[in-house]
């Protein structure tokens, strides 16, 4: 598997684990995207801008709670999980022209 498959599947693996409550703390998942250097080179530069964007966000709804932030926690992963699904259709696309 490549790396940026791998990175990838790691982040997906995160975005998953917070959506059932499980995955500790947003800064976790927020430090593993955005260390994953060889995934966001592999994807057009705007997924890496929208991916930022997307972790700003939750970063942001971490901060505070539920009601009291503008940024809702579960529609923020949904996004992540929508992101991360483009990517790997992206990654896949690639790896077939290859």
């Amino acid at each position: 598997m490549s790396a940026p498959a791998s990175q990838l599947d790691a982040i997906a693996g995160r975005i998953e684990a917070l959506r059932n409550g499980s995955g500790g703390p947003v800064t976790a998942l927020s430090d593993e995207a955005r260390a994953s250097a060889e995934l966001l080179a592999a994807l057009p530069p705007r997924y890496g801008e929208v991916l930022l964007n997307l972790l700003d966000r939750l970063e942001s709804s971490a901060l505070f709670s539920e009601e009291s932030c503008s940024f809702s926690q579960k529609d923020l992963l949904d996004n992540l999980q929508a992101w991360a699904d483009k990517a790997r259709g992206r990654l896949n696309e690639s790896s077939r022209e290859n």
